[in-house]
């Protein structure tokens, strides 16, 4: 655990052996992964507390459902939108910095995972206050956005030696962030339900997970502020 919290640590400091060169990468990606894989697994599991509260069976079995699925989440979403991350940096002459650009985006990914299991004590105290399952839904997308936007700059900052170096990164830096935002959205309503319904069966996955998730967060807004 105190190599894993060392890790945390070098990451948000961004740590020279995180995205620079280094003698031993795949050592160094292999931290990455399994500080994202941890930290996502401790979110996930504050996230599946929800139907505690209500004493409803099988909330332990909906715990370790959400605790799985939000490193699955953020992996899933990463290998869809590597493909095209890899194709664009191609078609622009920036395949010679492919190495070094994954890297930088296993460490933001890395990066998000960490603050998403530091706001989980928030999301526990959210739970305590308030029993409306639209709520509970609002509040943790509210902690993926703070998580994502911190991710973002995080990115950002490994990726300046890059954008230094050719200032073409910074497009295709912008694309990935486009793309992995639609990914990612579409990704985690596929993978539902991450809050358990008290209303329903403790299951994996919804039973129609085919759908838009665009059109359901818009009217869970819209139901939200003008119910």
């Amino acid at each position: 655990m105190a190599a894993l919290l060392t890790t945390a640590d070098d990451i948000l400091r961004r740590a020279p052996w995180v995205a620079g060169r280094t003698t031993d990468s795949w050592r160094a990606l292999l931290r990455l992964i399994a500080c994202f894989i941890v930290f996502g697994f401790l979110y996930g599991a504050a996230m599946g507390c929800f139907r505690v509260l209500d004493a409803q069976s099988g909330w332990v079995l909906q715990i370790r459902y959400s605790a799985a699925k939000v490193p699955m989440l953020l992996a899933v979403t990463f290998a869809i939108s590597l493909p095209s991350f890899f194709v664009l940096n191609s078609l622009l002459g920036l395949r010679g910095d492919f190495a070094q650009a994954v890297r930088s985006l296993v460490a933001a990914q890395a990066g998000l995972a960490i603050v998403l299991a530091s706001l989980a004590p928030l999301t526990l105290v959210w739970y305590a206050s308030s029993a409306r399952y639209t709520d509970a839904l609002l509040f943790n997308g509210a902690m993926f956005a703070v998580a994502s936007v911190s991710g973002q700059w995080l990115v950002r900052r490994y990726y300046q030696p890059l954008i230094a170096k050719n200032h073409r990164h910074r497009w295709v830096l912008w694309a990935w962030l486009f793309v992995y935002m639609l990914v990612g959205i579409q990704m985690a309503w596929l993978l539902r339900p991450f809050v358990g319904s008290p209303m329903s069966e403790v299951r994996f996955l919804r039973p129609d997970p085919w759908d838009n998730a665009y059109e359901f967060v818009a009217r869970l807004v819209w139901r939200t502020l003008f119910p």
